[in-house]
């Protein structure tokens, strides 16, 4: 019994290194390359930052990086709180047609990007709205808001509505409550959508391929394009730095946030 149970666990441990090498093996190549000096992959590295100093000479490549943050943050922003707010009239009131609204929540995520995308165009277009980066984050936002709405609303299940009504038998006003009692206890959950909401819109390729138009790209748009015109080892450097930043962003969040529980 006692060896079948140390096979189990040595055969758990090696499909959870086999798993994260399957996910990082290949960020920690690209990173390596981004640093090699041959523009072919050739071994053994010479290494160097050339391809750094050539990203800060890279002006469209930069400009499509500004283009994904500014609107990444504004989709998180919006996102974010339209999402919390929807989530607390959720899980405040009944009214006809809720369960069908809470149902209407999830097509848009599981409905096919390319599908989303091709609806989008056509219906910014015939409602005049065109194409352009406002597109773009019209279109963001409409993809982010739903993962926003079922990510604070899992965590408002949690909640007691007592401590609500304590909060009010004691003279708090709608607001108060909201601000000191209920935002408090889900701002975990919040946080976790607002994460949610800057990654579906900075990873999204799709969408902003379909909305966007010549000069005014995304970051994934303008990947997709530099990779069919050739490959520069550019775009591994560009990429290292987005992936060290959020990582280091998202260490950050999970040690101040908690998200692991304590100890």
């Amino acid at each position: 019994m006692a060896a079948t149970t140390r096979i189990l666990e040595w055969l758990g441990r090696l499909y959870v290194g086999l798993l994260l090498a399957f996910l990082y093996l290949p960020i920690i190549i690209m990173a390596l390359m981004s640093f090699n000096a041959s523009p072919f992959y050739q071994l053994p590295m010479e290494w160097t930052t050339d391809w750094y100093v050539a990203l800060s000479r890279n002006g469209q490549l930069i400009a499509a990086t500004w283009n994904s943050l500014s609107i990444a943050v504004a989709t998180t922003l919006i996102s974010t709180v339209l999402g919390t707010m929807a989530s607390l009239a959720l899980f405040r009131h009944d009214f006809r047609g809720k369960r069908l609204l809470e149902a209407l929540l999830f097509p848009p995520i599981a409905i096919p990007w390319l599908i989303t995308g091709t609806a989008m165009l056509i219906f910014f277009f015939a409602v005049g709205i065109g194409r352009g980066l406002h597109a773009i984050l019209l279109g963001h936002v409409a993809l982010a808001l739903p993962y926003v709405v079922v990510v604070v609303s899992a965590r408002l299940r949690t909640f007691a509505p007592e401590l609500e009504e304590a909060a009010r038998s004691l003279g708090a006003n709608q607001w108060q409550v909201t601000m000191r009692v209920t935002l408090p206890w889900i701002m975990p959950g919040v946080i976790a959508g607002a994460l949610f909401a800057f990654a579906v819109s900075f990873d999204q390729f799709v969408v902003s391929y379909f909305l966007s138009t010549p000069g005014r790209d995304t970051l994934p748009v303008e990947i997709y394009a530099a990779i069919r015109k050739g490959f520069t080892p550019e775009i591994n450097a560009v990429s290292t730095i987005i992936i060290a930043v959020s990582m280091a962003l998202m260490l950050l969040t999970a040690r101040f946030f908690k998200f692991g529980g304590e100890r």
